[in-house]
């Protein structure tokens, strides 16, 4: 039989229980509602503090740089800085308790850690020991910087599996180009904190760049991380960009353009090579060569592109472009005809030369070319207008930056007609008295080269987003310069200056027909004249001249042994040579049409 009093206690009991549980309740609800519901704010809110949490930056990877065949020349790495505890290495050194020290005693596992880093032990041993007497709570000692993953993983696992809890270790992205100086000057390069200074890297930079990411969390007591409190924002990698460069060929070009520069004596020199049905440059060999990974292996004049941003007087290069003018405006053919000694003085009062000794020729305007007469294309030029003319230089790139848009590119110069003067009126038809750069002869030979149609001249494939889309530039700008008669005549005249002229046997290329034009150039001297034996030579030239597919340009600065445009031949033939075999360009399989006259 229950009594009363056994009543009132189980009511009081049953009470109690639904107060501990409606305050349980409570807990759970609110437990529930920070660490679920609401647990973001409540981790940013702590962050924001400042007190309770902390960030971490996730570092992005910057973007690749690839050849056209896909062929990695710019790549981001991980490597670590590793730095000691002075302050726990004492601590553990002094502790009593056998069971809280690491299982390595300073003594082995300073010896461990200097094997694993490359460095010397006694020194490691000296540095921590000298900064425990500077301050016996230093918690901070450079280990080595710049460790590869291997030499991480190994030290991390001193840390983790023999306690070396001393040790610390920072990823730092770096920037390596696989393949050394091939295409360097292209590449460009970064400065020492990853930020873009030349080149694509600057050029491309918007694709390249990574986006950083961070992890947020709330830290307890002793700075341990709270379980569940994270926050991620994932790091959003770079894109890759692929260049029209073809880095095999480039690499040959590369080491043959050194050697040919050497044995002429020469401060520098280029090779460009540029496909003529796409404007796509195939190549840009440089001597000598910027390799990113060390840009101070090389005076930093040659920190920038020769074929950018180095300007100079083509000389006889430009005739053709002369040629190609007056032909279109229909004012000579290939047989018209001038009278031309070797010095001539003209009624405004211009002298001009021609650069060898001759008696007085009945030239033909192809014979000008072939033997690059500038008395005689001083003639043939002003049978149009310095207007006309100087409207054509323009129209074929003259002054006129390329559409690659690389950094630090120069224009070159041309001033108005009216600003010739006597002299002027003359030497610009035979490529004085104007700069060019030898992106823009290249672009002009292409135009040449593809019937007349000048196409905008392009360095990049496109750029492949972290999220895998492709992004391509917009398709090259085409002009008409000249027509296609016009193009195929002076692709004729330049034949012929390949067969009949002076080097026709040293740049001759077995098996296919190839036109040609070298080019002398005075350098200034800085004070209104020239320097005294002292030449920039290049050569340019097409093939195969039935359908030409590629242009290449040779450029020597100051060669010394053969100081006139033969300097260029050797390079030049090994150049073609080479860029016809890698891409498999069929030989020649039509007959060279009847040879054209020198003279009438």
């Amino acid at each position: 039989m229950t009594t009363r009093a056994t009543r009132a206690q189980r009511r009081r009991t049953a009470v109690a229980l639904a107060v501990i549980l409606m305050v349980l309740g409570a807990f759970v609800f609110r437990l529930v509602d920070i660490q679920v519901v609401h647990a973001d704010d409540h981790v940013a809110e702590g962050v924001n503090t400042g007190n309770l949490g902390s960030t971490q930056v996730i570092a992005g990877a910057r973007g690749d740089i690839a050849d056209t065949d896909g062929t990695v020349l710019a790549s981001s790495v991980l490597v670590y800085d590793a730095e000691l505890s002075p302050l726990l290495i004492r601590q553990f050194e002094e502790q009593t308790d056998e069971k809280k020290k690491p299982k390595l005693a300073w003594e082995d596992a300073s010896e461990r850690i200097a094997d694993i880093a490359g460095i010397d032990v006694d020194d490691l041993r000296d540095n921590v020991s000298k900064k425990i007497e500077q301050d016996p709570n230093s918690q901070y000692l450079a280990l080595a910087t710049g460790l590869s993953t291997e030499q991480y993983l190994k030290l991390r696992e001193l840390k983790t599996d023999d306690g070396l809890a001393y040790i610390a270790m920072k990823p730092r992205s770096v920037r390596v180009y696989p393949n050394g100086a091939v295409a360097g000057s292209a590449l460009g390069f970064l400065d020492g904190s990853g930020k873009p200074l030349y080149g694509v890297e600057l050029m491309d930079d918007a694709c390249l760049s990574a986006k950083n990411g961070e992890m947020t969390y709330l830290r307890g007591q002793g700075g341990v991380k709270i379980p569940g409190s994270e926050q991620i924002t994932p790091a959003t990698d770079g894109g890759t960009v692929q260049l029209t460069i073809n880095s095999d060929l480039n690499w040959y070009l590369q080491q043959m353009i050194a050697e040919e520069a050497k044995k002429q004596g020469a401060k520098a020199g280029s090779v460009t090579v540029v496909d003529v049905k796409t404007g796509k440059i195939r190549a840009m060999a440089e001597y000598p060569s910027l390799d990113p990974n060390d840009v101070n292996s090389v005076d930093d004049d040659y920190w920038r592109s020769q074929v950018f941003s180095y300007s100079f007087e083509p000389g006889s290069t430009f005739k053709p472009v002369t040629a190609a003018s007056v032909i279109n405006e229909g004012a000579a053919t290939p047989l018209t005809s001038v009278t031309a000694p070797d010095h001539k003085k003209f009624p405004n009062g211009a002298v001009v030369n021609d650069p060898f000794k001759h008696p007085t020729y009945q030239y033909t305007f192809a014979g000008a070319l072939i033997d690059s007469s500038n008395v005689s294309l001083s003639q043939f030029g002003t049978m149009i207008s310095p207007e006309k003319r100087y409207d054509y230089l323009k129209k074929f790139g003259v002054a006129q930056k390329t559409a690659v848009g690389f950094p630090e590119e120069v224009s070159g110069l041309i001033h108005d007609p009216a600003k010739w003067g006597p002299q002027g009126l003359y030497t610009t038809t035979f490529g004085q008295a104007f700069t060019v750069t030898p992106a823009q002869i290249a672009g002009a030979y292409q135009a040449l080269a593809n019937g007349g149609e000048k196409l905008d001249l392009s360095l990049v494939e496109s750029c492949t987003s972290g999220d895998g889309t492709v992004i391509t530039p917009d398709a090259p700008k085409s002009e008409r310069v000249v027509t296609e008669k016009t193009a195929k005549t002076v692709q004729r005249m330049l034949e012929n200056v390949a067969v009949q002229g002076g080097l026709a046997k040293t740049i001759e290329v077995p098996g296919y027909r190839i036109g040609i034009k070298t080019g002398t150039a005075q350098k200034p001297d800085g004070k209104g004249g020239y320097k005294k034996g002292v030449y920039f030579t290049n050569m340019a030239g097409m093939a195969p001249i039935e359908d030409p597919q590629f242009v290449v340009l040779v450029t020597l600065d100051e060669p010394t042994r053969i100081r006139n445009s033969g300097a260029t031949a050797a390079a030049f033939q090994k150049a073609m040579t080479q860029v016809l075999k890698t891409y498999r360009v069929a030989p020649s399989s039509q007959p060279m049409d009847e040879l054209l006259p020198k003279f009438d």
